[in-house]
């Protein structure tokens, strides 16, 4: 395999993976907190509520088209640039997703047209049930895309077979549960909702500063700060779960992230700020708060997080062990029955994946020298300085969208909302937490390389055989098409916001002339 067909193919996933991104965890976290305004409007009974349902569920509805025409390609790139990864990994991993198309999306879709149709013939309670069961299937969807995500972060509950040259579940259980893909969904769903938060505040805010929708506008914000305040402090918690998961399943990645070169005196202290050295293996001008790594990695004061360094010596031994078992496999290929091969095979099999490093540089990993072995072991380590940086960039807007929702909550309390020097901090907060989102799946997947599945399938041999010319052009057909699309998107947005929540009657009120209810012809 030429090592650039597989890089061109990851640029490929990786600019589809993040333009779908942009959509998805807006509509995770939309789609709930339309629950939560139409519960409003269904105790209450007062008419501005439906419309300040009404209003999102509009937006909601533009978003979610969006998610699922990119989602969709996604999907089918598994086949067409990802074919050996497929076919290696298809047993556990379409599972989930089939799943997820059965179980979820079929219920989201199904639910949605409901949703927007059903005002009118449905009751109260019954379209309230309908908004659920779409938020529901929404996060369902979530979470079994998650739980494959999370098995290749986390292979658990699966076994290579020498007989069909793939991997096989044993304990679906075990997938299912993976303590990774777990980690991932909560954080995951509670990062969409802190961007939904931040959306609805963006766009309270801006109707504020014009003096328009002003009653649409309170109630919105009013929802939006409490939401938000318990979304964000929640993806603060939660990601601290997510990264101690890395203690025992991706100690290569939490190094990465800490630019732990060595391993330090328990309890471990965490880099604030410093600059990775990749040539000289060391962080300058590094400022350190002591014990917090330690405590947030290992929960203790006496576990040590393991250095990059001293993970690279466990490569090479795992890259040894995992040449005798590639050895034995050659035999089994040949004569099935030998049953030394078979137990010297079963003996070694956990390391097969790092031996798979070496075919990166040559056909033939059996004749590798040391100083190769050793390269591959260096290959596991992955971008460093960009690891650093991403994680603390988007840690650092976490805390601010904390202190952003505190201050709206206080605010919204007060009755002083309408304070300027804070609509216009919440508007211009608009686009953070999408750069958060996107950092956050930059560490989860940048940090996974140079594997496609962890320790199983190195990235480089998952690809399809593709050429060159073939990848450049669906790079360069996706990213037109996917441009027209998201011109098209922020149009219908602008659109839609520009005409408030009142566009679906018959008559628009005047800014400055605003109803608490809408009138009906």
């Amino acid at each position: 395999m030429d090592p650039s067909i597989a890089d061109l193919s990851r640029v490929q996933f990786a600019l589809t993976a993040l333009y779908h991104f942009l959509f998805v965890p807006l509509t995770l976290g939309l789609s709930f907190m339309l629950v939560l305004m139409e519960s409003i409007y269904v105790m209450t009974g007062r008419e501005v509520w439906r419309t300040v349902t009404r209003f999102w569920a509009k937006l909601f509805g533009i978003n979610f088209v969006l998610g699922v025409a990119t989602g969709l390609t996604m999907e089918f790139e598994f086949g067409t640039n990802w074919s050996y990864f497929s076919t290696y990994a298809g047993d556990i991993f379409g599972a989930p997703l089939a799943i997820e198309g059965l179980m979820a999306f079929f219920l989201e879709a199904t639910m949605v047209g409901l949703m927007f149709f059903g005002w009118n013939r449905l009751s109260k309670v019954g379209h309230l049930a309908v908004t659920f069961l779409t938020a529901l299937g929404t996060n369902l969807s979530a979470l079994w895309i998650l739980i494959a995500n999370g098995w290749m972060q986390n292979p658990v509950g699966a076994v290579f077979n020498p007989a069909t040259m793939r991997m096989e579940v044993h304990d679906f259980g075990a997938v299912l549960f993976n303590p990774v893909a777990q980690a991932k969904f909560v954080h995951t769903v509670s990062a969409g909702y802190v961007i939904a938060s931040v959306f609805v505040l963006g766009v309270s805010a801006f109707y504020m500063l014009r003096g328009r929708f002003m009653p649409i506008a309170r109630r919105s914000m009013a929802v939006a700060a409490a939401f938000g305040l318990l979304s964000s402090l929640s993806v603060v918690v939660l990601g601290d779960e997510s990264g101690y998961t890395l203690t025992d399943n991706q100690k290569m990645k939490l190094a990465a992230i800490e630019a732990a070169w060595t391993t330090a005196p328990a309890p471990a202290g965490i880099t604030v700020i410093g600059f990775p050295d990749v040539a000289d293996r060391t962080t300058h001008f590094r400022i350190e708060v002591p014990w917090v790594l330690g405590l947030i990695a290992t929960r203790s004061i006496d576990k040590t997080v393991t250095g990059i360094s001293e993970l690279v010596a466990t490569a090479e031994t795992r890259i040894e062990s995992g040449l005798i078992a590639y050895r034995a496999l050659e035999i089994l290929k040949k004569t099935p029955d030998d049953v030394a091969a078979h137990a010297t095979f079963a003996e070694h099999a956990h390391d097969l994946g790092y031996a798979l490093l070496l075919k990166r540089t040559m056909a033939d990993p059996t004749i590798a020298t040391p100083a190769q072995i050793r390269a591959a072991a260096w290959s596991t380590v992955p971008d460093v300085p960009v690891l650093f940086w991403a994680f603390r960039l988007m840690a650092a807007l976490g805390f601010c969208f904390i202190a952003l929702f505190a201050t709206a909550f206080v605010l919204v309390t007060l009755r002083r909302e309408n304070t300027r020097w804070f609509l216009r901090c919440a508007l211009c907060a608009l686009p953070l937490p999408w750069v958060a989102a996107e950092l956050g799946w930059l560490v989860a997947e940048y940090g996974r390389q140079p594997w496609a599945i962890d320790g199983v399938l190195p990235t480089g041999l998952g690809a399809s055989t593709l050429s060159h010319a073939q990848i450049v052009t669906t790079i360069i057909g996706f990213t037109a098409i996917y441009g027209t699309m998201a011109v098209i998107e922020v149009g219908l947005m602008i659109r839609s916001i520009k005409h408030g929540p009142y566009e679906h009657l018959d008559i628009a009120p005047e800014p400055g002339d605003l109803p608490a209810t809408p009138v009906t012809a």
